[in-house]
């Protein structure tokens, strides 16, 4: 049985009170909050088995070492990966998008095209941009139809044989829009174009498997998998990943140093240059099997069933406009009420105990696309329920009536 209060007790922070209201906590886009296990993991790291990973002979630095690469092990296996030197520890999604990008800059001309979306966060979009500028090669961007998902024929139509690569969002931050990544797989390739998915929004509420998705990047964040923040993954076929060339320079990424020439060790390290956040990437497995004990299918299902409440009731709400009505959605909803601004619903609400995230959530150019200043977002996680939604559309109401 899927039991939500016992989900909730593995989470200390949902016992506390936020202006002596309970916290009713419905920003999980931009982070999740951590269960016990994680917690314990960060502390019991820096209490009884702080060490430097890969470099020391002694019984710290192996026991870090080996629960370090524990991680990498246990997350080929949650993605599907071929092989576990695939797994690349970055800062977060936004670093593992730099990664590809800055490695991009030296394999592309003039000419050349990248494709992205309309609907993708600032961290896939800004990184392209920049590899553009320096290598000459272009940016193409797929339009958003009214109801957020993708115009796939116009997608089609942008394909050519200058196309090197593609890079889409797996889940809207703003819209919750899933968006077909086999089909933009599967096409592109036929075109010879790499891709890249972001799946910072996806990792911990779809089942992923690499092997049947066939991406050649994938990137996703600790922090919105319930695990620590400063920690991501970079996963990329291993043939590709050896084509790029190293992201930074320093200890651990080398193989070979003199002052004549420097030869660069192989996968992972080759992208893991410096200390790494070791107590966070250990945690972070706890957090993946926080995960798994549950059940991806059976959050899928659950924040499904959450999601369809969530989004009926707020269309109860008088003068009310969702953005992003795809049918295929992840638990994130984006509306406004008519006549307010999103950041004054946010500022009352909190009052009340609730988070929710209001601005632009790193998507202007959606923004732009409807002609909006922001939405108000509420954005699930699996110890949210019913019961809250009903506290939050409440507040709403309530806060509609101070403001008209």
């Amino acid at each position: 049985m899927f039991d939500v209060n016992k989900i909730r007790e593995q989470f200390p922070i949902l016992k506390r009170k936020v202006n002596d209201k309970d916290l009713v906590y419905f920003d999980n886009g931009a982070t999740t909050q951590k269960p016990q296990s994680v917690i314990d993991a960060v502390s019991n790291y820096y209490q009884e088995e702080n060490a430097n990973v890969h470099r020391g002979v002694h019984f710290l630095s192996g026991l870090a070492t080996d629960k370090f690469e524990a991680t990498r092990k246990t997350i080929q296996q949650f993605i599907s990966a071929k092989h576990n030197h695939e797994i690349i520890f970055t800062k977060g999604t936004t670093d593992s998008i730099n990664l590809v990008a800055n490695g991009f800059r030296s394999l592309l001309k003039k000419g050349d095209e990248i494709i992205i979306s309309e609907l993708e966060h600032h961290s896939n979009i800004v990184p392209w941009q920049m590899c553009c500028e320096i290598s000459g090669s272009t940016l193409k961007v797929i339009p958003l139809l009214d109801n957020g998902s993708l115009d796939m024929e116009n997608f089609n139509n942008l394909l050519s044989e200058n196309t090197k690569l593609v890079a889409v969002s797996h889940v809207s931050n703003t819209l919750g829009t899933i968006n077909p990544i086999k089909e933009i797989i599967e096409k592109s390739h036929l075109i010879g174009a790499k891709v890249l998915i972001d799946g910072a929004q996806a990792a911990s509420h779809i089942c992923l498997n690499m092997q049947e998705l066939d991406a050649d990047f994938y990137c996703f964040s600790a922090h919105k998998m319930y695990g620590p923040t400063g920690v991501g993954v970079l996963y990329g076929k291993e043939e590709i990943l050896n084509t790029l060339p190293p992201y930074q320079g320093g200890g651990e990424m080398i193989k070979e140093v003199s002052f004549e020439k420097t030869t660069y060790a192989s996968l992972p390290y080759k992208f893991e240059a410096g200390t790494p956040n070791i107590g966070g990437v250990i945690a972070f497995k706890s957090s993946i099997d926080f995960i798994r004990e549950l059940g991806v299918k059976n959050i899928t299902k659950y924040e499904d069933g959450l999601l369809q409440y969530a989004t009926s009731e707020i269309l109860k709400i008088e003068g009310a406009r969702l953005y992003g009505t795809s049918k295929n959605k992840s638990g994130i909803i984006s509306f406004n009420i008519k006549g307010i601004h999103p950041y004054d619903i946010g500022t009352i609400v909190d009052k009340m105990g609730i988070a929710i995230r209001t601005g632009h959530h790193c998507t202007q150019p959606i923004m732009k696309r409807y002609n909006i200043p922001g939405t108000v977002r509420i954005s699930l996680a699996v110890y949210n329920t019913k019961t809250e939604v009903d506290i939050c559309i409440g507040a709403i109401k309530k806060a509609q009536e101070m403001l008209s």
